[in-house]
């Protein structure tokens, strides 16, 4: 389940895709299936070894396509090239605030339900501008404000302090708009996402965040795989509405303006050897 529209992020085939706070890889895997030389990044090692083996399955079947002759879509993982012709999908634990990355390292940048999560969001927005090439897009989603701030009254247990790395504060439009323009990057479309997963969580808090054997968050759970799964005309539709005015998630993009001049002095490249210990596995 995609929060990010590619379309308007602009993602093409070859480009350089960061995916931070990737977490199970569902952007990172898109990215990489669309022919995009894709980096996922999360701080849990957990995740980042289930990514790692998902590129890794991802290349063989474009493997095994190619040596059988089968032409398959052309956008399978690790089929795309980089400027020096070799292809590298691959996850990196690494922190928010400090990306081992040269300015302007990728063409197009995901932010999916991250920064919520972050104390220093403003040293990581700052981060994600530097490491973006100019003329680059960024697409950033965090919890939409109304849906979030009934979840936060509902129950304590659903985010910080009672939550590890859970979620630290609400995002109203205005604010995070304002805090990625002082970052050098102009919001150019946005919209809302998943509202039909806004009742689920509220549910999900009324009985206990922790609590996924409840009979009712059960019960609505089959509802959103059946409407993933099967995407019937109705809950379609009722989606449609709620993105519109109750959504779960808020996604903004924007871009780096060509003639961005980076404030900061460029960090060193991160060798293959430094990235190799990086790695997830």
């Amino acid at each position: 389940m995609l929060t990010v529209d590619y379309e308007r992020l602009g993602a093409r085939r070859g480009d350089r895709v960061l995916d931070l706070g990737c977490g199970a890889g569902r952007h990172a895997f898109e990215s990489a299936r669309r022919g995009c030389v894709t980096v996922a990044s999360d701080r849990d090692h957990a995740e980042l070894r289930s990514v790692t083996a998902m590129f890794a399955a991802m290349a063989t079947q474009a493997d095994l396509e190619a040596s059988s002759g089968g032409r398959g879509d052309g956008n399978s993982a690790n089929q795309a090239s980089d400027d020096s012709g070799s292809a590298s999908n691959h996850a990196v634990r690494a922190d928010a605030t400090a990306l081992p990355y040269p300015n302007g390292a990728f063409d197009r940048i995901i932010a999916a339900e991250v920064l919520e999560h972050i104390d220093d969001d403003e040293a990581a927005i700052a981060e994600l501008a530097r490491v973006l090439r100019p003329g680059g897009t960024i697409a950033v989603t965090v919890p939409a404000k109304a849906a979030e701030r009934v979840c936060w009254a509902l129950s304590s247990d659903y985010h910080a302090p009672a939550v590890p790395d859970g979620h630290v504060r609400i995002y109203g439009s205005d604010e995070l708009r304002a805090k990625l323009s002082a970052a050098g990057l102009s919001v150019s479309d946005s919209h809302g996402a998943h509202g039909l997963h806004t009742p689920y969580w509220w549910l999900r808090c009324v009985v206990g965040p922790q609590d996924d054997n409840h009979w009712l968050v059960k019960a609505y759970h089959r509802l959103l795989v059946w409407d993933i799964t099967e995407a019937p005309k109705l809950t379609r539709t009722l989606d449609r509405f709620l993105n519109l005015v109750l959504p779960k998630s808020l996604v903004l993009y924007a871009y780096k303006a060509p003639q961005f001049c980076q404030p900061t002095a460029p960090r060193p490249a991160a060798s293959p050897e430094q990235l190799e210990t990086s790695h997830a596995g």
